[in-house]
C-alpha cells in the first residue's frame, strides 16, 4: 500500500457521491477490472483543469472515458477534449457514456496509438494527461514538451506503479522509473509527484 489503508478509507469517505454516469463507470471498472483513475484522482484532475483554466486538453490513454468526463466537465463550455484509446470497443463504450453525460460535443475521439493521434492533431494544449501503457512513458516524455503551452500542465498517472519503482524487474517497471527521473531532471518542467492512489505526477511547463 502506498498510503496507509485507513487513511485511504478516510479520504474515500470524504468524497461526495458521484452522478449516475460516473457511478456506473466505477461499478463496471470494478466488476471487469478496467483501469480507471478513480474518484479521488478524478477530482484532482478536474481541479487542475479549473485552476489552469484549461480549454484544450489531450488525454493519452482513455479506456472507457472516466477521466475524460471529469476533465471535460471541469473545462466547461467551449472546451476541446481529445480522447484516445487503442480499443474500438472501449471507444464505443466511452461514446455512450459521453452521450449520457451530455459531453459528446466537446470530446473528439481517436482510436489507435495515442502518440500517433497526438502527432496527427495540430496545435498546443493547456493540459496533457498521460495514462498509456507504462513501457511507453519515456516516449511520451519526449513528445509532450513541444505540444504544451508555456504554463500548461503535464499530468501522469501510475508514477509509483504499485510500489514497483522501488524494485524494478521488468520493462514496465524500468520505464516508469526512467520517466520519473527524467521528468524531475528536465529543465522544461517543474514537477511534483503526489502519493495519491498509485502516484500522480503534476508537471508545469516552464
Amino acid at each position: 500500500m502506498i498510503v496507509n489503508s485507513e487513511i485511504e478509507r478516510y479520504m474515500e469517505s470524504l468524497l461526495p457521491e458521484r452522478d449516475e454516469v460516473l457511478a456506473e463507470m466505477e461499478r463496471q471498472a470494478e466488476r471487469r477490472s478496467i483501469p480507471i483513475v478513480g474518484p479521488a484522482v478524478g477530482r484532482l484532475l478536474a481541479q487542475l483543469v479549473m485552476l489552469r483554466g484549461a480549454k484544450r486538453i489531450f488525454e493519452l490513454g482513455s479506456a472507457i472515458g472516466y477521466s475524460t468526463i471529469w476533465m471535460a466537465r471541469a473545462a466547461g463550455p467551449g472546451a476541446e477534449i481529445h480522447y484516445t484509446d487503442g480499443s474500438s470497443a472501449n471507444a464505443t463504450e466511452a461514446r455512450g457514456y459521453f452521450d449520457r453525460a451530455g459531453l459528446s460535443g466537446s470530446i473528439q475521439m481517436h482510436v489507435g496509438d495515442a502518440l500517433a493521434s497526438l502527432a496527427q492533431t495540430t496545435g498546443e494544449f493547456d493540459l496533457i494527461f498521460n495514462d498509456v501503457d507504462k513501457a511507453g512513458y519515456p516516449a511520451v516524455l519526449q513528445a509532450v514538451p513541444s505540444r504544451l503551452k508555456s504554463g500548461g500542465l503535464f499530468v501522469t498517472d501510475n508514477t509509483l506503479w504499485h510500489e514497483r519503482v522501488l524494485n524494478p524487474v521488468n520493462e514496465d517497471d524500468r520505464a516508469v522509473v526512467e520517466f520519473d527521473r527524467k521528468l524531475y531532471g528536465s529543465h522544461q518542467f517543474f514537477t511534483t509527484l503526489l502519493p495519491l492512489r498509485d502516484g500522480l505526477t503534476v508537471s508545469l511547463r516552464l
